[in-house]
């Protein structure tokens, strides 16, 4: 009969027994691939801990540990107040997880005061033999990789609608400076064309090393880069940002390259939230010879570098009126690719080999064409204003809809926008709208 997890009766006190063990013995533990128990910013493998503590609990050395890893054991540990974490990837020998923990406790130490929890030993489990090795049938269950889909040049021509110079250009810049900016109109497929740049440089469209980040108003440095955060009891811990995780994995594989893309990257505070990154981000100074120490950083820590693998890809909105310029010292480090709206043959023979009727895509056409080029001869707006492509990208798989797709697309997503294009014109506005939506 299985067990019950309510039959099981451990409390903190052996668990923290477990783990106090477990760090005298100074094993290497074997990492959890999906679940890890995290205590005093170290990490344990949830079920090999229950084992552990339930030997204690019996006093018998052999005794096996009777619920399956996962949710039945992460249950009981999480009724006894531990924290169980799902685990992003990260690599076995990150400093992530082991060099810097006696650090980060110092460090912590000063703003959160010593730990308070010293529970009393329990005299049953000092007497008690070591554990026996840890079978394998009980380690935490390892997801199956799969290669992979390749992903090559054809491909990219086929999706995108941009001319092959300009898929070259912006591969070039990219490999150049190894900062790329792809700036334009919303809706000119701008984060959808950073992620193909990325796979192209991969050969295959292989998301472990691709991250995605997009910036707003209220994101910081703290987040990107490294800082103090509270846990689900109030204490504030050391941790690092998107960044620092992403550098060091690339620097575990330096053979392969990894990308970064930072959607939306002028909607935050930039030069902010990159801090040190503004000298880490020149092409000419990558590498540990460059490294930096972060302000946050403990004593003794190592320095902060990107590795020469790592590539930055933003995008950049240029008719958020919210938005300020970017910083010239940032600015000069990105090379950067301009998109347009793309209305002509690239969009016309993809909206034809959906299905969509002849009429319905030269009445797109024509429309949003002739609002383009209005949008982009009015002086206050201009043609970062213009209407994109990408509102139309996305046709029903049904011909005989696709004309009342088309006119719904107009009056519940572009007309709403030229509205607050001419807020302060109304007339202006009804008139380009009833243009649109005869």
């Amino acid at each position: 009969m299985p067990t019950s997890p309510d039959s099981i009766l451990l409390t903190r006190a052996q668990v923290l027994q477990a783990l106090r063990q477990l760090d005298a013995q100074g094993q290497r533990m074997p990492l959890s691939t999906v679940y890890d128990l995290v205590y005093k910013s170290k990490r344990y493998a949830p079920r090999t801990v229950a084992q552990l503590a339930y030997r204690l609990a019996l006093g018998q050395p052999t005794a096996v540990w009777p619920l399956p890893a996962g949710a039945p054991t992460n249950r009981i540990l999480e009724k006894l107040s531990f924290t169980i974490a799902t685990k992003r990837p990260t690599l076995e020998n990150s400093p992530l997880l082991d060099g810097d923990v006696a650090a980060q406790e110092q460090m912590q130490e000063l703003y959160t005061g010593p730990p308070r929890e010293t529970p009393p030993k329990s005299p049953s489990a000092a007497a008690a033999p070591a554990p026996s090795p840890e079978p394998a049938a009980v380690q935490e269950p390892t997801p199956v990789y799969s290669p992979p889909p390749p992903y090559n040049r054809e491909q990219a021509l086929a999706e995108l609608f941009i001319t092959e110079s300009k898929l070259d250009g912006a591969l070039s810049a990219l490999r150049r400076r190894r900062n790329l900016i792809l700036q334009g109109p919303p809706g000119t497929g701008k984060t959808f064309l950073a992620r193909r740049l990325a796979w192209l440089e991969l050969g295959a469209t292989d998301v472990r090393r691709i991250e995605l980040v997009q910036f707003h108003p209220s994101y910081s440095y703290e987040d990107f880069v490294q800082g103090f955060r509270p846990d689900a009891h109030g204490k504030f811990h050391l941790q690092n940002g998107i960044l620092l995780n992403f550098c060091q994995r690339a620097a575990q594989d330096p053979e392969q390259p990894y990308f970064l893309l930072i959607d939306e990257l002028n909607r935050g505070n930039v030069a902010r939230i990159f801090g040190e990154l503004l000298l880490l981000l020149e092409a000419d100074k990558r590498g540990p010879a460059y490294g930096v120490r972060l302000p946050y950083s403990p004593a003794g820590s190592a320095p902060f570098f990107v590795p020469e693998n790592v590539y930055f890809i933003g995008t950049m909105n240029l008719a958020d009126r919210s938005l300020a310029p970017l910083d010239y010292a940032l600015r000069r480090r990105f090379a950067y690719v301009s998109l347009e709206p793309e209305f002509g043959p690239p969009l016309q023979q993809f909206l034809a080999a959906q299905g969509v009727p002849a009429a319905v895509i030269t009445r797109l056409a024509a429309r949003l064409t002739d609002l383009n080029r209005t949008i982009a001869d009015d002086p206050e707006l201009g043609p970062d204003f213009c209407i994109g492509h990408s509102y139309f990208c996305q046709p029903p798989a049904d011909a005989a809809a696709a004309g009342m797709w088309l006119q719904l697309v107009l009056e519940q997503e572009i007309a709403p926008l030229l509205d607050d294009y001419w807020l302060d014109q109304p007339a202006k506005a009804a008139q380009q709208k009833k243009k649109l939506l005869a």
